[in-house]
């Protein structure tokens, strides 16, 4: 029987850590590709119709590009079943993950909950509720839809994954730029050392920022960059027992499509064996800030004009060319 499954964000923590690590995965191949491919639980369904999806790029350098999707719940509390199945649950953290066909740099796009949008079938609504209207695909369907670009592959990671990676490397360090308190812990502005437990509280936290969820976004994407430093290093990945024990934390709490598997994190990972964390760029999309519905809900406005740049970019594998822009409440 598998841990019970708790509120789930940063889905790109644990992924992030296996991909990035593989080439040391690659060097300890058959105990490693057992602990993932034997404990990962495996997404039944997740892409939908293909008469829904925007075209495949079936030709040129750009067909190498990869789309990673990832994400979150927000159910607050211990859900019963499998982590493979969230429909009627709220996607809380959104992320894709771009890399592209030269294999040099790494893109992280962060994407708003609360982001106003057209979903198919149901008129205009948070981006969140994508996946409690149908799932996985469903969810899949919605985000092609506002990139115009296909995802290639989705992960979503219970967030007692998350914890195990922040010990298994043994604390990361972490540059908070805004001192603040929650659930009885004071960050201040600094750098800290945290463990596990520290981390989700430093991550999780939104109320305690004046711009609510776009400062816990940063903090996410501090924290995420924070992990990938530690993890890079010499000390780490020429490490077995230290990536035995990442891979480890991780695969027990990551459900993932059935081609996303040992293998195909070990070679895209040997292809990425000159990445460091200064070749990772974090970015969210671009908004106008936040606004209110029709229907009298907090939301955050899409900027559409800046979006069309995002969208050639996942597009035509350009994203090098983008220039993100801090995102907050405006």
């Amino acid at each position: 029987m598998r841990p019970r499954r708790r509120g789930w964000r940063i889905a790109l923590i644990a992924i992030a850590v296996v991909l990035l690590v593989g080439g040391a995965v690659a060097a300890y191949a058959w105990s490693l590709s057992s602990t993932f491919d034997g404990q990962t639980v495996k997404i039944p369904q997740v892409f939908p119709d293909e008469a829904s999806r925007p075209p495949a790029a079936q030709t040129g350098e750009a067909a190498r590009g990869q789309n990673i999707l990832l994400l979150g719940s927000d159910t607050r509390g211990s859900i019963e079943g499998s982590i493979a199945d969230l429909t009627g649950q709220r996607s809380d953290t959104i992320m894709v993950v771009h890399v592209p066909a030269n294999r040099k740099n790494i893109y992280v796009m962060s994407i708003m909950r609360d982001s106003w949008i057209a979903i198919p079938g149901h008129g205009e609504a948070k981006i969140n509720a994508a996946m409690s209207y149908g799932g996985v695909p469903f969810a899949v369907q919605t985000i092609e839809g506002l990139l115009g670009a296909r995802i290639d592959h989705v992960a979503i990671v219970d967030f007692t994954g998350f914890k195990g990676v922040t010990d298994a490397l043994g604390g990361v360090d972490v540059d908070n730029p805004i001192g603040f308190d929650t659930g009885g812990e004071h960050f201040a502005q600094g750098v800290h050392r945290l463990n596990g437990t520290e981390a989700l509280a430093f991550v999780r936290e939104r109320h305690a920022f004046a711009d609510g969820d776009f400062q816990r976004a940063r903090n996410q994407q501090s924290f995420i960059k924070a992990v990938l430093g530690k993890t890079l290093t010499a000390e780490t990945l020429t490490n077995p027992g230290k990536i035995s024990g990442l891979v480890g934390a991780v695969a027990p709490y990551l459900a993932v499509d059935d081609k996303l598997n040992a293998a195909y994190v070990a070679g895209l990972a040997v292809e990425l064996r000159d990445v460091r964390v200064g070749n990772v760029t974090f970015f969210t999309m671009p908004t106008k800030g936040t606004g209110t519905s029709p229907d009298g809900q907090s939301i955050v406005v899409i900027d559409q004009d800046k979006l069309k740049a995002v969208q050639q970019g996942f597009q035509t594998d350009t994203l090098d060319a983008y220039q993100p822009e801090v995102q907050t409440i405006g």
